[in-house]
């Protein structure tokens, strides 16, 4: 079979297409043919070594795909040969609570992922999609929908009308915003590109404020008929955390997620304490959460937004896209 391999710290250049031997199944497991890839910022950071320390070298990389279940060495738990599939980016995070060990292995970083023709699991360890999206549509589910879906629903202050905020259009951004507006929330979005902004008026965003040219983006949207938001997707990190700050009500909530902007930029916590403002990390989700989450997207029938879709064999081209940092929705690679 074929894989992609690469070393961590040295960069997309280092990941090459090789001959391997086809995974053994070992008792207990499933073999899965991979269908379709999708990418996200985390596997940038894995290739140029800014993704932690101790990772397998080489690694075949990417946590996020969706494959079908071809062959089998257990019971299959409800599932059957020919089934739909996605692998979980936690694979011993089943439910309940996050901890240090349920989060210890992950695909693409600690564990070997997923960039590969055929790979192996328990059955403990996948989901079903639904039914009526693409294989690639399908892929984009485990890590970014996951992560959106967490931040709104699972660790956050349930209310029943919410004002959200999202930044820039990447995939959890995107998620974030079709799961808000299917919960009934109004949301506003903050972007570089009017061009991009303008497309997502068109998913049902509520407002949208360029930030190239206004800075102060957080107090823009404070000012506003908008207002001041309730619950915030935070994506930048520092470089765009204290504008947030601005832009959310004093009991609101920020969901700290990505490190778009950079992780260098110094941060002033004092404004956090004085609004009183709830800080998570959300760090993608359980295979119960992921469960859910489906079950919702297929009754929503919500279709994730898909920038482009690169062939297997073309995969570095699908890296340096991502690279370029100008994509709206999901980066995929397809078999």
């Amino acid at each position: 079979m074929k894989a992609y391999k690469l070393n961590p710290g040295s960069g997309i250049e280092s990941m090459n297409l090789s001959e391997c031997l086809a995974p053994v199944i070992e008792p207990g497991k499933i073999l899965i043919k991979m269908l379709s890839w999708s990418l996200n910022y985390r596997d940038l950071l894995v290739a140029s070594g800014q993704y932690g320390s101790g990772l397998p070298s080489p690694l075949v990389p990417v946590s996020d795909g969706v494959g079908e279940i071809v062959e089998t060495n257990t019971e299959l738990n409800g599932f059957k040969i020919g089934q739909r599939i996605a692998l979980s980016f936690f694979p011993d995070w089943k439910e309940s609570l996050i901890t240090a060990s349920k989060t210890k292995s992950s695909l693409g970083g600690t564990k070997q992922g997923l960039l590969a023709e055929l790979v192996t699991c328990a059955p403990s360890e996948i989901v079903s999609v639904p039914t009526f999206l693409t294989n690639e549509e399908a892929a984009t589910l485990p890590c970014a929908a996951l992560t959106a879906w967490n931040a709104l629903f699972e660790t956050t202050t349930n209310l029943p009308e919410k004002k959200i905020l999202t930044i820039g259009g990447g995939g959890v951004s995107i998620f974030a915003l079709q799961f808000a507006k299917s919960a009934g929330y109004k949301v506003i979005a903050i972007s570089r590109s009017m061009h991009h902004l303008n497309k997502l008026k068109e998913l049902g965003l509520d407002e949208g404020i360029e930030s190239k040219n206004n800075p102060k983006w957080g107090d823009t949207i404070r000012k506003s008929a908008f207002g001041e938001v309730d619950h915030a997707i935070e994506l930048g990190g520092a470089s765009t955390l204290p504008q947030t700050i601005r832009a959310t009500r004093v009991g609101g909530e920020i969901s700290l997620i990505g490190v778009l902007g950079g992780s260098g930029t110094e941060f002033n916590p004092l404004p956090i304490i004085m609004k009183s403002i709830r800080l998570q990390g959300i760090f993608v989700g359980s295979i119960a959460m992921f469960n859910k989450m489906n079950k919702m997207i297929e009754e929503k029938k919500i279709k994730p937004l898909i920038d482009c879709v690169f062939k297997f064999e073309d995969a570095h081209k699908a890296f340096e896209y991502m690279a370029k940092g100008n994509h709206l929705g999901k980066i995929c690679i397809s078999m």
